[in-house]
């Protein structure tokens, strides 16, 4: 989610279950005794890297603006004209959906083949609603290069078949192949009102509007029957209730508009089903209404079934749409989410959906003006948002996202975010519980390019305010993050704390640098957490920004694979890079997090290891001894120790009595050097220096402080550490 007007659009496996990556396809198998994560879905995808190919296969890549960045596994296959790309057949089909790419500005066409022979029909490729430009959005560089075409073969075909893609003069780029056993067309139910019938234009050259609202007028209580063919509406419906919409299935009934249903009210039990909304949608204007449904459907209602593909967003729901239930249905290609519950929604169940190539969110809560209330996003399968997030939660009261598949996450975006992040007023904050329950992450997280540091696969963000809510994460699984798997964070940039979560039972595979990257101060319990791979370290522990407070991780047991400590805060772990070797000259304090026994106003201990011999702490006044802690990290053969004070002769010369102690569990604590007296003078820099003996190893020093002639508490502007003698 990003910002913009209120009215339309901001800027606009879990352990139990086992992801099979091999062999091209992307699938979810279910052990007897849990739910698969992700929805169960009536097509099998093959990647076309793993197909047989003429073409030049391009990634992977990570790199935001590049092709095979956005691609399914961040891997596709490039076809010059005459080349192909030819997959065997998963199971028995007779449809296949294409996910390609062409370059910008051109169309074109792919022959198709069934086990060697030629297709009468060729599937149409073109750039026309991809390359978005959305440069009110910071971060954003041109994307949505992808698009999705889709074909009825006229015949069956079954496992093992091959269908190749061939291409007749346009580069295309190929992504994956989604093969599926299409149903016959349904029947009209008995009763229902058809849209021919009130003059409706199956061929989709005549203007349907006006036979879709008369249609809609005389079923009243009932459904209204959309036959096979396609329709053509010109302008959005409005008025809609107490009706069923019903089509003959997505691959049949085929309504073309970029605007469906827009209206700010609805007494409800609206229910649509079983046809497709293709819109004409290119580009993204978030003053414009350009969805499936903008608004209200009512309490009650329902969305099932449904082929949504080319729109802004597939549904901005506002207003009551209390117990709304949205499931089975498809969405693709949206320049923004693929849906958003805008604030006060309750009751409402998404699942078993497919999304795919969404411009912003997949999906998303944001509680503005209300709280989303008892809500959930449930067993969706997501794939390739390419500007923001798979799941985000922004705010609400008792939400569930549970047994989610999210794979190939882009810039700005985690796999699933909870944040305090508003975008506008009023905001309903977290509050209550949030369960994160049995989801799987694949390839998901990103370099984020306004902060220039990564964004982990699951964030929870304090980004405008405190996260006080209960987050319980669990049974969660993490594969192939390109950066880190856990990140706790305050992406406002302001020090908010993430507080009261609780991570249990997580499988985390092949992460890029770090387990845990935590950058806010707050705590967290993890318990039963197993890593293997890991890329750098097992915990990123740096505050953002500096100094403004620790985050505690609590080992509750059961944790194994992640135990070490990213040491530098200066500096971001590459994907792979390990810990460096420790410069004997660098100060091993500086910008690590820091505590106190007490500190007077603003001079908080955090300004003892900022860098800054300007800034620093000060105890409690009147209340000796007093101690100032630092946890560097890892455990340290820690040699000398440069104490400062600030440099400005207004500071008068003083002798401050200390005691070093260190620790490497930061709970039991020995003396390294005992108390004596050390004289800070202005006129030879005002710091003092001290030598710790060899042997000496400790990851947390402390400082205890029990005398100072110049001022009644302790005080350090620097409290400096090095190897180096």
């Amino acid at each position: 989610m990003h910002s913009s007007t209120a009215a339309h659009l901001r800027r606009t496996p879990a352990i139990g279950a086992v992801v099979a990556l091999a062999a091209g396809m992307l699938v979810t198998v279910a052990p007897a005794a849990h739910a698969a994560t992700g929805a169960t879905l009536p097509f099998t995808s093959v990647e076309a890297e793993s197909a047989t190919t003429t073409g030049t296969k391009i990634g992977p890549d990570h790199t935001q603006g590049t092709l095979a960045s956005e691609a399914s596994g961040r891997q596709a296959v490039r076809l010059s004209s005459g080349q192909r790309v030819e997959f065997t057949v998963p199971r028995a089909a007779n449809a296949v959906n294409l996910a390609y790419s062409v370059p910008d500005g051109q169309s074109g066409s792919l022959n198709v083949y069934v086990n060697g022979t030629r297709l009468a029909r060729t599937l149409p490729v073109t750039s026309k609603y991809s390359y978005v430009d959305t440069g009110w959005i910071a971060g954003a560089k041109t994307h949505h290069f992808f698009d999705n075409a889709r074909l009825l073969l006229g015949r069956d075909v079954q496992a093992g078949d091959k269908v190749a893609v061939e291409s007749t003069g346009t580069q295309v780029t190929v992504d994956v192949a989604d093969f599926e056993q299409v149903a016959a067309a349904a029947s009209q139910p008995a009763g229902s009102v058809s849209v021919v019938a009130k003059g409706a234009d199956p061929s989709g050259n005549g203007d349907s509007t006006q036979a879709f609202r008369d249609a809609i007028t005389a079923a009243q209580g009932g459904t209204v029957w959309i036959p096979p063919g396609d329709y053509r509406v010109t302008s959005s419906l409005s008025g809609v209730q107490n009706v069923t919409l019903q089509g003959a299935g997505s691959w049949y009934s085929v309504v073309r508009t970029s605007r469906f249903v827009d209206q700010t009210s609805s007494s409800g039990n609206v229910h649509i089903k079983d046809f497709a909304v293709i819109g004409e949608v290119t580009e993204r204007v978030d003053s414009s209404p350009d969805n499936f449904v903008n608004g209200s459907l009512g309490p009650n209602s329902s969305v099932s079934g449904m082929w949504l593909q080319h729109l802004k967003v597939g549904l901005w729901l506002t207003g009551n749409n209390d117990n709304l239930v949205v499931e089975n249905s498809r969405i693709l290609d949206t320049t923004a989410d693929g849906l958003n519950l805008n604030g006060s929604a309750k009751g409402v169940r998404v699942r078993n959906n497919f999304l795919r190539n969404q411009g912003d969110d997949s999906l998303a809560m944001w509680s503005l003006y209300a709280p989303d209330t008892n809500s959930s996003f449930e067993n969706n399968t997501i794939s390739q948002p390419n500007l923001a997030n798979g799941i985000a939660i922004y705010g609400g009261t008792d939400i569930l996202v549970k047994n989610n598949l999210v794979s190939d996450t882009n810039a700005l975006g985690s796999g699933i975010a909870i944040s305090n992040q508003k975008f506008l007023d009023p905001f309903s904050p977290l509050s209550g519980t949030i369960t994160v329950d049995g989801n799987t992450l694949v390839r998901t997280g990103a370099m984020n390019p306004n902060w220039n540091h990564p964004m982990g696969a699951l964030r929870v963000d304090s980004y405008d305010s405190a996260v006080n809510a209960t987050v319980d994460i669990t049974d969660t699984t993490i594969i192939d993050s390109p950066y880190s798997a856990f990140e706790f964070v305050s992406g406002g940039g302001r020090g908010y704390p993430v507080r009261n979560v609780d991570v249990t039972g997580a499988t985390v595979r092949n992460t890029g640098t770090v387990v845990v990257q935590a950058e806010a101060q707050g705590a967290a319990t993890f318990r039963n957490v197993t890593a293997t791979q890991v890329g750098a370290a097992g915990v990123y522990n740096c505050p953002y920004p500096a100094n403004s407070g620790s985050f505690t991780l609590t080992d509750g047991g059961g944790n194994s694979g992640w135990s070490s400590t990213w040491t530098d805060c200066s500096t971001w772990p590459r994907p792979g890079q390990g810990n460096p070797d420790p410069d004997p000259d660098r100060n091993l304090a500086k910008g690590r997090p820091a505590t106190a026994t007490g500190s007077q106003d603003v001079y908080t201990p955090g300004k003892a290891a900022d860098g800054d011999s300007n800034s620093y702490w000060e105890s409690a006044n009147n209340a000796f001894p007093q101690a100032w802690t630092v946890d560097l990290g890892s455990s340290y053969a820690v040699r000398r120790l440069v104490l400062k004070l600030p440099p400005s002769a207004a500071w008068g010369a003083r002798t401050q009595t200390i005691t070093v102690l260190g620790s490497t569990d930061g709970s039991a604590y020995a003396t390294v050097v005992g108390s004596r007296g050390y004289r800070f003078d202005p006129a030879t820099g005002n710091t003092a220096t001290v030598s710790l003996p060899s042997g000496t190893d400790l990851r947390y020093l402390r400082l205890s402080v029990s005398a100072n002639t110049g001022w009644p508490a302790g005080q350090f502007s620097e409290v400096e550490a090095y190897l180096a003698p």
